[in-house]
């Protein structure tokens, strides 16, 4: 059974799987009202990202995400 989220922008049920092709948002406007939140610097980091991900698991972890991006066959952006 796909896990279940809370999209980040509305708060809204989203479930986690192909079916939902801007997770972890339910929507393309979801998607981009958070990126005009990052873009604006409304949202920051904290503090520094420590570099946990480090040799062979840094391989792994963006092998992952390559696979991924090269899966849905379209730009992150499009409509």
């Amino acid at each position: 059974m796909p896990a279940k989220v809370n999209c980040p922008t509305c708060q809204n049920e989203v479930t986690w799987g192909d079916q939902s092709p801007y997770r972890p948002f339910c929507s393309k406007r979801c998607q981009l009202i958070d990126l005009g939140e990052w873009s604006s610097e409304s949202n920051t980091i904290s503090t520094p990202m420590s570099n946990e991900l480090q040799g062979a698991d840094a391989d792994a972890f963006i092998e992952e995400v390559e696979a991924m991006l090269a899966k849905s066959g379209e730009s992150f952006f499009k409509e």
